[in-house]
Order: C-alpha cells, then sequence, then structure tokens
C-alpha cells in the first residue's frame, strides 16, 4: 500500500469544499502546482480518482464523494490529537474576521485583546460590514469567523449565540415631539425614520410595522453605516431605532434624547458564525472566546438581563479551551437558545 498524509487529506477536503485548486493554494499559502502533486499522490495512494477536471473547476468524482465523509473523520482526528500534544500558546494562523459595526463599537477592542493574550501566534485580518456581505464572505469561505446578525441557516455553519442589543428610540432634543410620556408610531411619523440598511432584519421588521398599522406611506431612511445613522439622529434629521449600548455616551450627555413609544422594534440577535467544513480549529476557539467576551461584556454594562430564559449550551466546555485571569480566566457556560 503506498502511504498517504494528513497534509494530502487537508488538500483533498479544500479542493473538495473550494471546487478549484487555485482557491484550496491560496488557503493553503501554496501553489497549485503543489496542490495538484498532493492530489494525484493521494489518488496514487489510495487507488481512486477522486475529481473531474474541468476547464475552471473541479468536481468530485462518485469514488471522491464516497471517501469524504471518512476523510473529514480522520482530519478531525488528527486536529484533535494535534490540540492535545500542542499549547494553546503555540497555535498559529491567520484569523480573516467579519464584524459587524454594532459590535465595533461595544466588546470588539476587548475581543481583540483576549485573543491576543490567548493566542500570540494569530494575526487577524479585520473586515466591518453589513450582515449580508458578512454572510456571503463566510459562505465563500473568505472569511474564518463572522459575528452578525444570526444565525446562518447552513448545514455547514455552525453558529454561537452571543447576547442581544437591546434597539431604543431616539432623536436630537431640538426634535418637537407632543408632550407626553409615552409615545404612539403616528407622532413619531412626523419625522423620518433613520433605520438600518434595507437588507437587514430591522429594516423589514420596521418598514412591515409602519405600512401595516398606519394609513400614510412611511419615510425611511436606511443607512448602512451605523456611524452615519448616529451622525443623521444628532443632526436632526429624524428619529432612530438604534442600539442602546452604542449610543449611551450621547444619551448620557443630553446629545440624543430616548423616545419612549409604544412600539419598540426587536433587539438584535447577534451570532459568532464559523464554517465547520473544512474545520477550522482557530475560527472555532475565536467564536467561543468571542461568546465569553461578549457575555462579560453583557453582564458588565447590566444587559444580562436580555439573555433570560436561554438554555444552557456547551460552547465553553471545550477542555482545550482556556483564558486567561479575567473576564474569561475559565471555560464556563455560555446562555443559548
Amino acid at each position: 500500500m503506498i502511504p498517504f498524509n494528513i497534509k494530502q487529506l487537508e488538500t483533498f477536503l479544500l479542493v473538495a469544499t473550494f471546487g478549484s485548486f487555485r482557491k484550496a493554494a491560496e488557503r493553503l499559502n501554496t501553489t497549485q502546482p503543489a496542490v495538484s502533486t498532493r492530489i494525484a499522490g493521494l489518488e496514487e495512494a489510495l487507488g481512486a480518482k477522486l475529481f473531474e477536471r474541468q476547464s475552471s473547476t473541479v468536481r468530485l468524482t462518485a469514488e471522491g464523494q464516497r471517501l469524504l465523509p471518512p476523510a473529514q473523520r480522520v482530519l478531525r482526528v488528527a486536529e484533535r490529537l494535534q490540540l492535545a500534544a500542542s499549547s494553546l500558546s503555540e497555535t498559529a494562523g491567520v484569523l480573516r474576521l467579519g464584524v459587524a459595526e454594532s459590535i465595533v463599537h461595544t466588546w470588539l477592542p476587548d475581543f481583540l485583546r483576549e485573543l491576543q493574550a490567548n493566542y500570540p501566534l494569530v494575526d487577524t485580518d479585520i473586515v466591518v460590514d453589513a450582515t449580508t456581505t458578512l454572510r456571503n464572505e463566510l459562505m465563500s469561505h473568505r472569511l474564518d469567523l463572522a459575528v452578525l446578525m444570526g444565525p446562518i441557516l447552513e448545514y455547514s455553519i455552525e453558529n454561537i449565540e452571543l447576547p442581544s442589543f437591546p434597539l431604543i428610540w431616539v432623536c436630537s432634543p431640538q426634535l418637537k415631539l407632543p408632550n407626553r410620556r409615552k409615545l404612539t408610531l403616528k407622532d413619531l411619523m412626523q419625522f423620518p425614520i433613520i433605520s438600518y440598511a434595507r437588507s437587514t432584519r430591522p429594516y423589514s421588521e420596521l418598514y412591515r410595522k409602519l405600512t401595516g398599522e398606519l394609513e400614510e406611506t412611511p419615510r425611511i431612511f436606511p443607512a448602512n453605516s451605523l456611524a452615519a445613522s448616529i451622525k443623521m439622529t444628532l443632526n436632526g434629521i429624524g428619529i432612530a431605532t438604534l442600539p442602546e449600548d452604542v449610543v449611551q455616551e450621547y444619551t448620557e450627555s443630553g446629545k440624543l434624547r430616548i423616545v419612549d413609544c409604544e412600539w419598540h422594534p426587536s433587539d438584535l440577535q447577534f451570532t459568532a458564525s464559523y464554517s465547520s467544513e473544512p474545520s477550522n480549529p482557530i475560527a472555532e476557539r475565536a467564536a467561543k472566546l468571542a461568546a465569553c467576551v461578549a457575555h462579560a461584556y453583557a453582564a458588565r454594562t447590566g444587559q444580562a438581563q436580555h439573555a433570560g430564559g436561554r438554555k444552557k449550551r456547551d460552547a465553553l466546555q471545550d477542555p482545550a479551551v482556556r483564558f486567561p485571569a479575567g473576564r474569561c480566566s475559565q471555560p464556563t457556560d455560555v446562555p443559548g437558545r
């Protein structure tokens, strides 16, 4: 029997995932000829043709499809063996991280500090974008981990639920609203409503609510940038629904006024999402660390009640995960749905 190695199996799984020798080479930081050589060696060792090569893509043969599940299991066992034999501080690589803007304004700095403390040899490439873009990038394997408004309901994506962010109505003190303790949606509709982008869940919910209950056509100003929404609200352009944590400094300083309305949009639900195929231990550990940091932030800022009633989950029960002394010093249960 001709021997084969783990590197060949890893290459096989990446080519199968991407449908491309070139993309697999980019992920492995090697050349396309090197990928072709590994696949040819694996095919010779197994005595089976694994891929049908076409002009621009490749696809698994029937034999390749049959061998894919056992190859995935072997690689997972090899990764666990490697983790058991090495220190977490020796974990090295690049984490391609995508985050929604709300996270940038809240617990992202804490997470980056914890990530550096736990994995000093891991470099981080950060992309800040809308959830729809982050989802597409993750599904295309251009991101390893995405913190977005989730979950992503795909079989190959693992989602770790994070604490929610309550949305509140805010406006500039310059706006002349009715002098009542609790306002109606009709009261708010005197002014434009500043919202998240059209492709987001908060916009869809807001649009359905306003068009379903009010006769007049709502004036909604969707914005792709949270910073732009805040700026428009500060300048008195309209009334906005924004995360309470993000605008806290403005409400406390009096630059923005909290509006008590009879209806509030649903809280923003975030997940730390990563692809399980192919396996990515760095992304998995970083997602668990993100959950720990996010829950510590929520507890510190008084949001812990928003996670009430959730089931316990084992996101941080992996004994291989260790955290430095401080916010995430011990693996603990993470509330989840």
